[in-house]
């Protein structure tokens, strides 16, 4: 089934003439219709608009054009630009907006012959770690429908497990590419801060978004990462480097590589099945050559508290400009402010406006130097910790969750319990570090992942060592029980 296969495979099958764009597009939307009504990824899909796209692709390799992603359905987080679809963000003070312009994410996989299928479902503004905080419905976990799928990515992660798409772009601003590629069963990469272009991505928290793909595979995610990755002149925070090389991915190896586990990333937090698959999984890295150290972080233990400083702090900034006026719906009432103050209240969710209010809060007068300031002064005090640690070691281990998929609804009133399994996934935003989580095993029949970060700009040796580690892993090739 061309639904199985992945990206890589796709653009092969269209090189060898095996199947032409509009085939394989075909199948992927007959296959999201028919599944998509039970999992909930999509918040919109345009058949027409794809196949539209896809023919014109095919017209171009027709007439000898090489376009290195032809052929591969992709599904894009609703925070994402894409001109032909409206884009909600999860939320229903968007409800109706149009987007006038492309991401430059969505411009360059386009331009290299991919076909965006829809726009995949999330926490609301990306705020949540279940996929439970969207306005309009949850989406549920193709390995067991009645757990979540992790978020706030968890539209795309569902749209990619339940083979949907080959492939989804997602954003990751504590873990939210990562965290649902662990509890589906999946990859999830999130580069260095700054090696892909945030032109086009609605922010949450500026100095912590980054965008990265969902994939079944390493190969997938590389493939993808070099296509998405390079210096953009309109995004003030871009770097220099060049695209994310993918061609050598397959010359990595795990042996000779220094990898460093934090013992506060695997504590009595983490669930027991998780811990023993970890620990499988560290067995087969030293069979293949790696020398694995367990090693403390102090700085670990104040991630959590830190992040959820300054990312509201951020989010109250960024979020100021939904007011009503320039975008979606508005609430009537009387006078300006009173106008806004409805519109927001009515069309903001509940976690969206408890960030705002504790973010609006940190930076008060009064509170900035306890709240704001203190915890930039962990953050920093954390990147320093892990840049002394990777100048001994080539990167840092930990399972990507604490827990594996549980079911809808049971956490939903617990916010702290929530926050709190970002607590692996977060120190790579908060230095900007590249990360990736890699599925390793089934704890209950539900997939666990472990994380691989490394020091800012070696993004390519990171998905070397994954792809090396893959090859030691029984997961690839899974599927869920009913997919």
């Amino acid at each position: 089934m061309l639904t199985r296969l992945s990206a890589a495979d796709l653009v092969s099958l269209v090189k060898k003439k095996s199947a032409s764009v509009p085939e394989i597009v075909i199948a992927h939307i007959e296959r999201t219709l028919t599944v998509d009504p039970q999992y909930r990824a999509f918040l919109s899909i345009d058949p027409d608009l794809a196949l539209k796209r896809a023919e014109e692709v095919q017209r171009k390799i027709d007439l000898g054009e090489d376009l290195p992603l032809a052929g591969v359905p992709v599904a894009i987080k609703d925070n994402i630009s894409a001109v032909g679809f409206p884009m909600t963000c999860g939320s229903r003070i968007l409800k109706g907006y149009q987007p006038p312009y492309d991401a430059t994410v969505v411009e360059r996989i386009e331009s290299m012959g991919a076909i965006i299928v829809g726009k995949a479902n999330l926490d609301e503004f990306a705020m949540g770690t279940t996929c439970e905080n969207s306005a309009f419905f949850p989406s549920r976990n193709p390995w067991d429908p009645a757990r979540v799928p992790g978020g706030s990515s968890g539209g795309s992660a569902v749209a990619v497990s339940a083979e949907m798409v080959p492939v989804a772009l997602g954003s990751d601003t504590g873990g939210s590419v990562r965290m649902p590629a662990a509890l589906c069963g999946l990859v999830g990469f999130k580069p260095t801060y700054g090696r892909v272009s945030r032109y086009g991505l609605v922010a949450y928290g500026s100095s912590l978004d980054q965008i990265g793909p969902l994939t079944r595979s390493v190969e997938d995610a590389s493939l993808i990462a070099a296509a998405i990755s390079g210096h953009d002149p309109r995004d003030s925070t871009s770097r220099p480097d060049p695209p994310i090389e993918h061609s050598g991915l397959k010359s990595g190896s795990l042996a000779g590589l220094r990898i460093a586990v934090p013992r506060e990333l695997t504590g009595d937090a983490v669930e027991p099945g998780i811990l023993s698959l970890f620990q499988k999984s560290i067995q087969d890295f030293e069979k293949e050559g790696a020398h694995i150290e367990s090693i403390d972080m102090p700085s670990l233990q104040f991630g959590v508290s830190t992040y959820y400083v300054i990312a509201p702090a951020e989010a109250s900034s960024n979020l100021a400009r939904f007011d009503g006026i320039r975008y979606g719906p508005q609430v009537k009432a009387p006078g300006h402010v009173g106008q806004t103050a409805m519109t927001r209240g009515q069309l903001f969710g509940h976690e969206v406006k408890l960030r705002i209010m504790v973010g609006t809060y940190v930076l008060s007068a009064g509170y900035y130097d306890d709240y704001y300031v203190n915890a930039q002064r962990h953050r920093a005090n954390l990147v320093a910790e892990f840049e002394k640690v990777f100048q001994d070691f080539d990167f840092v281990l930990s399972p990507t969750s604490p827990s594996v998929a549980f079911p809808l609804g049971s956490d939903t009133h617990d916010s702290l319990a929530l926050k709190l399994l970002d607590l692996c996934t977060i120190p790579a935003n908060l230095g900007g570090f590249p990360s990736i989580s890699l599925p390793c095993g089934l704890s209950d029949g539900l997939p666990v992942g472990l994380c691989l970060t490394g020091p800012v700009g070696t993004d390519e040796k990171l998905l070397k060592a994954a792809y090396a580690a893959e090859q030691t892993a029984d997961f690839l090739g899974q599927r869920p029980p009913e997919i």
